[in-house]
């Protein structure tokens, strides 16, 4: 028997029910109960009321049981961990369980209460189980230490604790020594960087390490690489022995295993360097046997890759000669995404040597006549940077971008003049004869830092320049528009251009010039320059000379080169890290902040009660009800997760809040489709079934998953909606899936809320059922009474193939998935079966699905609120109204009140006042003015509301309303 049913309720006294079976002698009964609680606190409810019953449970020798039982615990554990110290007597006893697996999910748990008192009655089972027979124990009770640590440090040291982890690393079981060797990085790190060695490596211990490093699984190899990575050794055998022992690492499947391989090894480099005649030979074989396994991690997908190449950057900065040879690999493929490709262009201009800089040119020249605008730049920007490292080569590189300006695009011309610049730069005198070929293309620029690149090779070479006047004229007539970079380079350029060629028109254009930068210009750089110049220029010309002419030091090419000791470290210490992804220490990104420790006294007297008109089962605190409240009310706020995302599917009660999605196009995700019984994975609860019953609705924000809270109050249960072929042939298509499910339907108002009128057609060739609807947040809180649908069909549980059914959902608003503004009419929808999985598809809300029937208003009322109101938002519909009487009785239809009507004087037409009140979302009454000449085309209307994004909502839905097709 499936345990989906365990999702899906009606009742209103569940908690009360739950209780009474909890207390059941009946242990299949008892179970069942402890399963509904648990899908309960899945589905996101609190169920915290229930703690003693369910602790109770825990006497049992039902190994399921107590599986479920503990992973309440834990839950509850993190996040009410005052509930907790009420099950600290049955942790001791089951710490002494004959099943191993339960002394080791007794320690585990313990280890997740953070209140301090308790951690004296962890300390003797702790002691025990680190001492226990069982390696699984052993090594959960090693991380149970770290814990342990965060909460109460002294306690640790007092106990003997860190003694006990450092003998476990001599442990036979290889995960056994993993885990010791976690916990004590993580409590050296909680320690802080100045406090002593924990591990106090010794050779015996490193051998330990060593033995232990190629049976233990991935994870356990990562943590022991990376404390031989952190051992400081300075005498080279060592290092080669510890290098001999890692090198097989690198053939690992999992690339944090190669990565943290090749750390060690660069390490253990550094350290044979410094031995004997430099260990070149050794290092040589070792960088040989180095590079294969870099390469492959370039064969895996895409975010790997990028992860890889941002650590191979930082490898080839401190040890180029390692993949020196294999620069063809970093060639970029067509279907590469572009953050790949970026990062390979980085690494390609490091590996670029004599050897290999005509392959590497060939290529860039390829790139920069790819499609994508980035790429193309940075190729460009690379075949410059190629120019500047290798001077040989310098030539090769010039022709290229020559080759590249002849095809007159524009940003190709442009990154080509920049990086043109910065050759002449890095080698003065010696290629300005290809100054000529740029001048030509001087109509082609037109972004700021070309332009200033072009002006400094202007004014740089102007006695060379036979027009260099008429050139810098016509940038000059743009001067006071240019952005404050190439005003400085003109102010300058001019300046040179004056004291190379003293001409009458270059005296003109400099007088122009400082004029206008000292007196029309609010950047204060672009006048203290001008006035600088100036000050020079009349006081003495040969000063000028001297600081203006001035020789320029030569460039070299620093532009994504770290600092030397930051790179050091980062290769040292932090590669296969985020660190090593950021190119940045992690103390700059990552916070020290410790979870709080809750102090036994300040925990609140609590005591479980269900009161008269409150939610069944509250949970009620007498000292910390502010603190609850305030909880409930940033609770309320936080976004609930997206819709969209079924992936996260997280027991915590409130979640860390989600982007909410806007996907548009219908999809499908079988694999959803078994998200809620996935919850409980590893427990054996059966394949998912889903009931025509169902239960309250979850806590906002309560899971990621659209149909992790079943839920619908007593009498909101979906009825059949008996519609004609007629009828359902009129609903528009939502969602067309051919072989599929396909969904037609509307949003209309009936029974004083709004309802979706939904028709399902099943394509399929077999029946689909279990079907279950939810809405993403949206402007209006729009919210399904209940997920589970009942079909117009025998029995309600399933379409046959090829058969359409109708459906009739009504909608509730809940305040908690009401969207911050602006207001939006968008409505995304999930639609859930057991067979084809989840489908999405979108809809908009109509304006008379929301109007309320008891929205009018007096005249007066109205007349006073239309003048106090802001201004109104006016539109004109392209609709034609046959007369004011059918216009009048349409919008009494659709809850769209008419308080007036009257003639417009010498215009013909018919002014109509209405009015409307939507509760939903916020919006409150809305005042209409609708003017138009009856069977003419166009209607002119006017809103007035106290918010102004409400008119919008007006316009879109008014035409259907006027057409009576509301």
């Amino acid at each position: 028997m499936s345990d989906g049913k365990y999702f899906s309720t009606t009742k209103r006294g569940e908690i009360h029910e739950l209780k009474e079976e909890l207390r059941s002698l009946d242990r299949p009964k008892k179970k069942d109960a402890v399963k509904k609680v648990i899908a309960a606190m899945t589905v996101g409810k609190d169920v915290s009321m229930l703690f003693p019953d369910v602790v109770n449970c825990m006497q049992t020798d039902d190994l399921e049981l107590k599986k479920l039982v503990y992973l309440y615990l834990i839950n509850y554990a993190k996040t009410q961990p005052d509930l907790a110290i009420m099950a600290v007597n049955t942790f001791v006893k089951d710490s002494q369980d004959p099943n191993p697996l339960i002394r080791a999910l007794a320690v585990r748990t313990m280890g997740c209460i953070r209140v301090d008192k308790i951690t004296e009655y962890l300390c003797d089972p702790l002691q025990r189980c680190l001492k226990d027979d069982d390696p699984y124990v052993r090594k959960t009770a090693a991380i149970c230490v770290a814990k342990l640590y965060d909460i109460n440090p002294e306690l640790v040291e007092d106990r003997g604790f860190l003694d006990m982890l450092r003998e476990m690393l001599s442990d036979a079981n290889p995960m056994v020594v993993a885990n010791a060797l976690a916990a004590l990085q993580e409590i050296q790190e909680l320690a802080g960087g100045g406090g002593k060695d924990l591990l106090q490596m010794t050779t015996q211990t490193l051998n330990k390490l060593l033995a232990a490093l190629n049976e233990c699984t991935e994870w356990g190899q990562v943590f022991i690489l990376d404390s031989l990575a952190a051992y400081d050794t300075r005498d080279p055998r060592d290092a080669e022995k510890i290098a001999e022992r890692v090198l097989p690492r690198l053939q690992h499947v999992n690339s944090a295993v190669v990565l943290s391989a090749v750390k060690v090894i660069l390490r253990c480099m550094d350290v044979v360097a410094l031995g004997p005649g430099g260990g070149e030979e050794t290092i040589k074989a070792w960088s040989k046997k180095m590079a294969p396994p870099l390469v492959t991690l370039l064969a895996s997908e895409p975010e790997v890759q990028y992860v890889a190449l941002r650590n191979i950057n930082l490898i080839v900065q401190r040890r180029p000669a390692i993949l020196a040879n294999e620069v063809k690999v970093f060639f970029c493929k067509y279907n590469d995404p572009l953050y790949v490709k970026m990062e390979k262009l980085e690494i390609m201009i490091r590996l670029a040597s004599d050897k290999n800089i005509d392959q590497v040119l060939l290529e860039l020249k390829e790139y920069a006549q790819e499609v994508d605008v980035d790429f193309v730049r940075k190729s460009v920007r690379a075949i410059g940077r190629c120019a500047v490292a290798l001077e040989r080569a310098t030539e090769r590189c010039i022709n290229v971008l020559l080759e590249l300006i002849q095809t007159k695009v524009s940003y190709v011309v442009q990154e080509a003049i920049i990086v043109i610049k910065d050759i002449f730069r890095r080698y003065p005198n010696q290629y300005e004869s290809i100054i000529a070929t740029l001048c030509d293309n001087l109509d082609s620029l037109d972004e700021p830092e070309a332009k200033s690149s072009m002006v400094w090779i202007i004014g740089e070479y102007a006695e060379r320049i036979d027009n260099a006047d008429e050139l810098l004229e016509a940038f000059l007539e743009t001067f006071p528009e240019e952005t404050a970079m190439v005003q400085l380079q003109l102010l300058t350029a001019t300046v040179k251009l004056f004291l190379k060629k003293p001409t009458e028109s270059a005296q003109k254009m400099i007088s122009a010039v400082l004029s206008c930068a000292t007196t029309e210009t609010d950047n204060p750089d672009l006048r203290d320059r001008a006035y600088i110049y100036w000050r020079l220029l009349s006081t003495d010309p040969e000063a000028a000379k001297d600081v203006v002419l001035a020789e320029k030091p030569v460039i070299a090419d620093d532009s994504s080169t770290l600092d030397p000791s930051l790179l050091e470290q980062l290769v040292s210490r932090h590669l296969a890290t985020v660190a090593a992804v950021y190119h940045r220490p992690p103390e700059t990104f990552v916070s020290r902040q410790r979870m709080a420790v809750t102090r036994a006294e300040e925990l609140g007297s609590r005591k479980f009660e269900e009161e008269d008109g409150a939610t069944p089962g509250a949970l009620v605190s007498d000292n910390n009800a502010a603190a609850a409240a305030g909880a409930a009310a940033a609770a309320a706020a936080s976004s609930i997760g997206d819709l969209l995302d079924l992936s996260d599917a997280s027991p915590v009660p409130v979640p860390p809040a989600a982007a909410g999605g806007g996907g548009g196009a219908a999809t499908t995700a079988p694999a959803a489709a078994r998200g809620l019984d996935d919850l409980l994975g590893g427990l054996d609860l059966g394949p998912t079934t889903t009931t025509s019953t169902s239960m309250p609705a979850a806590p906002a924000g309560s899971s990621a998953d659209p149909f992790a809270a079943l839920s619908a109050p007593t009498g909101a249960t979906p009825g059949a909606l008996g519609m004609s072929p007629g009828a359902l042939s009129q609903l528009p298509v939502l969602l067309a899936n051919p072989g599929g499910v396909s969904v037609q339907g509307r949003l209309v108002r009936q029974g004083a809320q709004p309802v979706y009128q939904l028709a399902l057609r099943n394509d399929t060739p077999a029946p689909v059922d279990g079907l279950m609807i939810q809405t993403n947040r949206n402007s209006f809180g729009l919210s399904p009474a209940s997920q589970v649908l009942v079909l117009a069909t025998p029995g309600g549980a399933a379409i046959p193939p090829g058969g359409v059914t109708a459906v009739r959902v009504p909608l509730l608003v809940d305040p908690s998935k009401v969207t911050p503004p602006p207001l939006s009419t968008a409505l995304q929808v999930a639609l859930r079966t057991n067979q084809v999985g989840v489908l999405y598809f979108n809809d908009t809300v109509s304006l008379s699905a929301l109007t309320e029937e008891g929205g009018t208003m007096e005249a007066a009322d109205f007349l006073a609120a239309w003048k106090a109101l802001p201004p109104e938002a006016s539109a004109r519909l392209p609709l034609a109204v046959p007369s004011a009487e059918v216009a009048k009785q349409r919008l009494a239809a659709a809850n769209l009140f008419v308080l007036a009507h009257r003639q417009v004087p010498a215009t013909g037409q018919d002014a109509i006042y209405a009015t409307c009140r939507i509760s939903a979302g916020g919006v409150g009454q809305l005042l209409l003015e609708l003017k138009f000449v009856a069977g003419a085309g166009g209607v002119d209307v006017s809103v007035k509301a106290e918010r102004q994004d409400c008119a919008q909502l007006v316009f879109d839905g008014l035409p259907a309303v006027l057409l009576g097709a509301a």
